[in-house]
């Protein structure tokens, strides 16, 4: 079995409110096991034999129905995200004011120069991530990323966090 990680896009946004319980019934019918859920922004563990493609497109299809709208997961192991933790070029800074931008596929080499509205902004790429230091708070920032538009952040001690709790369901 293997431990993983579900990231939603967009969820307990506006209009877009999915219950953690809700998710985490979603999860088990779908016969993924030891399903938990992380704060309410949409972050589910669970564990599986099925592949990750698999689980993600799974749960995006069950979620979306659920919820009446399309809602896109990402989905990485505990390995991974303990990876992205430890790859976090911009450690030094406080993890509420970092964030890694978690995408399907890895970034576009061009992703962080084609970013719009750099201010004070710092950007690094990652495997299948973009990670962003935001100086100032990201609520305050006008950056784009027009590479990560399909992507779901999660600030650094989000991150460091779902990676521990992942690998204690190891």
């Amino acid at each position: 079995m293997t431990v993983y990680v579900a990231l939603l896009r967009a969820v307990n946004v506006g209009r877009r409110q999915l219950a953690m319980n809700d998710l985490k019934a979603v999860a088990e019918e779908l016969g993924l096991q030891n399903c938990r859920t992380f704060i309410a922004s949409g972050n589910l563990l669970f564990t599986s034999a099925k592949g990750e493609r698999e689980v993600a497109l799974a749960l995006g299809k069950a979620i979306g129905a659920h919820m009446g709208k399309p809602v896109e997961v990402i989905v990485r192991t505990a390995a991974e995200m303990t990876a992205v933790d430890a790859a976090n070029p911009f450690a030094h800074e406080p993890g509420n004011r970092v964030v890694a931008i978690f995408l399907d596929e890895a970034p576009p080499a061009d992703a962080a120069s084609g970013a719009k509205n750099v201010a004070d902004e710092k950007l690094a790429l990652g495997l299948r991530e973009i990670y962003v230091h935001f100086p100032r708070g990201q609520g305050r920032s006008k950056l784009k990323i027009p590479a990560a538009a399909a992507g779901t952040a999660r600030n650094m001690n989000t991150v460091r966090k779902i990676a521990e709790l992942a690998k204690e369901m190891r």
